[in-house]
């Protein structure tokens, strides 16, 4: 492709520039584009071969990364674990870490490529580069530095805009817009008595790049993360502690919920010790020697790697120069009303700068078409109420509304119907009869107030709760709705039948 030098110093004038290509922002990007505004979208992520790459952390190293290695560790251990009881015999089963590591790089650069097809579909400039918010209308972009093998020139900032030659230049440049959407994302949190050296104290980013199965895995924190990552390399064959500070786990989603996932995790040999404090951690004869705290008194733990997954904080570092007095609060989020509107006039913050909802791909995606339709004149709302999120373990955890806890605390008069999925025809055939459904009513109004669930594709099972609380619906239109026969969502609807105690089936064992 033709390369064209830009003079430096050169503006460009834009209707909207994004900050940020992750589900937060290409989302909006690529809704500003359909409505006939002229957008850049800025990115600066690059993979570990030194490759520009869109859907930043999100797609890299998050969700899509995760998934695609819990579903190779998954059927890794199916094939050691499962198939005699089908009738199937199997001998020498080995496992390949750096191949299934490819296959999630490959699935990765895959859906990279599409958001680029879209990008050009929908002619939205992308640009390869750090940027700084300068003020209401100006974000200055200067080259990425880095080391990787695919680039010459390791100071080039690259501009792909939807037709014509690539652009490149290799000093700062200005670029203007009537609106400004940051959408940076969030980094993981480091921890000073574990700093990451990435190679044995590593973060959640090189967890999911290892390059053969560690004997012995230490992981600093039992929340989503660590659990994601716990659930792959488990799977795999690795010896698993999880130190967490807190007393309570998982505390988020319903306790019912947290108690049953507990009980299986452990069982699936997860060692996990809660109400530990890390007082250190420090590389020693290729092991990393941790020392820690509870409440019988201070221990030393011995490990191959040890992974710090103690949460994740709004990326902005550098998001804007001082001089554009960007309000932002004491944890580092953004400041923005409910419209994601922040302190300056025309720009806005989306996805994981904010505190509007939880750290979620999917609240970060609606959000970006919402602000695009707001400039653009279009009138949209969120519901932050019925948003729902998800764990990706074995078996999924997913939830949407209140929990029984909050609202026996508010006060709230509710009645609740769960269901095991081990009643379920299906979950029978498939051999995934771990959790259940649990639904929680108004006991006056009988409205759903909460849909809470463990069990295999709970992420499927919980859009049917979130469609029906999305329509205010109560537990008796859910327990009229047909629900086909045998299938996992029978779960859900004889969960709302026992609100009523009219379900047909016996849990199995009863």
């Amino acid at each position: 492709m033709t390369k064209k030098r830009v003079p430096s110093g050169a503006k460009a004038h834009y209707d909207v520039i994004v900050i940020g290509a992750g589900p937060a922002g290409y989302s909006s990007a690529i809704r500003c584009a359909q409505l006939g505004l002229k957008t850049a979208c800025i990115d600066n992520w690059r993979n570990k071969k030194g490759q520009n790459n869109l859907g930043g952390t999100y797609l890299s190293a998050g969700c899509i990364a995760s998934i695609a290695l819990l579903e190779s560790s998954k059927l890794y251990h199916s094939l050691k674990q499962d198939i005699k009881k089908h009738g199937i015999q199997a001998e020498n089963i080995s496992v390949d870490i750096p191949q299934m590591i490819q296959r999630k790089d490959d699935i990765v650069a895959t859906v990279g490529s599409k958001i680029a097809q879209l990008f050009a579909h929908h002619k939205v400039d992308r640009i390869h580069a750090k940027a700084k918010l300068l003020n209401a209308r100006q974000v200055e972009i200067t080259p990425v530095e880095h080391s990787g093998p695919e680039r010459r020139n390791a100071t080039d900032l690259e501009i792909y805009p939807f037709s014509g030659p690539e652009q490149r230049i290799t000093t700062t440049k200005v670029l203007d817009a009537k609106h400004i959407i940051l959408a940076t994302g969030s980094v993981p949190i480091e921890l000073s008595c574990a700093p990451i050296d990435n190679e044995f104290i590593i973060d959640s980013i090189e967890a999911l790049n290892l390059d053969a199965v560690p004997k012995k895995l230490a992981i600093i924190g039992a929340g989503i993360v660590g659990l994601e990552l716990a659930g792959i390399w488990n799977r795999l064959g690795a010896e698993i502690i999880m130190l967490e500070a807190q007393e309570t786990f998982l505390p988020l989603p319903d306790q019912q919920i947290s108690r049953a996932a507990y009980r299986i995790y452990s069982q699936q040999g997860l060692d996990m010790r809660l109400g530990t404090r890390v007082i250190s951690a420090k590389k020693r004869n290729k092991k990393v020697i941790i020392e820690y705290q509870d409440q019988e008194g201070t221990h030393t733990l011995r490990v191959d790697k040890l992974i710090v997954a103690s949460g994740r904080k709004p990326n902005t570092e550098n998001l804007a120069s001082a001089e554009a007095n960007l309000l932002l609060d004491e944890d580092g989020y953004v400041h923005v009303n409910d419209n994601c509107r922040t302190n300056l006039p025309g720009v806005y913050a989306i996805g994981d700068l904010t505190i509007l909802g939880p750290m979620l791909a999917h609240k970060g995606i609606e959000e970006g078409t919402f602000v695009a339709e707001q400039i653009a004149g279009i009138h949209s709302t969120i519901n932050y109420n019925n948003l729902p999120s998800v764990i990706y373990t074995d078996p999924e955890i997913a939830w949407v509304g209140q929990t029984e806890q909050v609202l026996r605390a508010m006060g709230e008069p509710i009645k609740i119907g769960t269901f095991p999925l081990n009643a379920t025809a299906r979950a029978l055939a498939t051999g995934k009869t771990e959790g259940l459904v649990k639904i929680i009513a108004h006991a006056e109004n009988d409205t759903i107030l909460g849909v809470h669930i463990i069990g295999t594709h709970a992420s499927e099972l919980i859009a049917e709760a979130v469609l029906a609380m999305e329509f205010s619906a109560s537990s008796e239109d859910l327990s009229q709705t047909i629900h086909a026969h045998p299938t996992l969502s029978e779960a859900m609807h004889e969960a709302a039948l026992a609100l009523k105690k009219k379900t047909l089936q016996l849990p199995v064992g009863k």
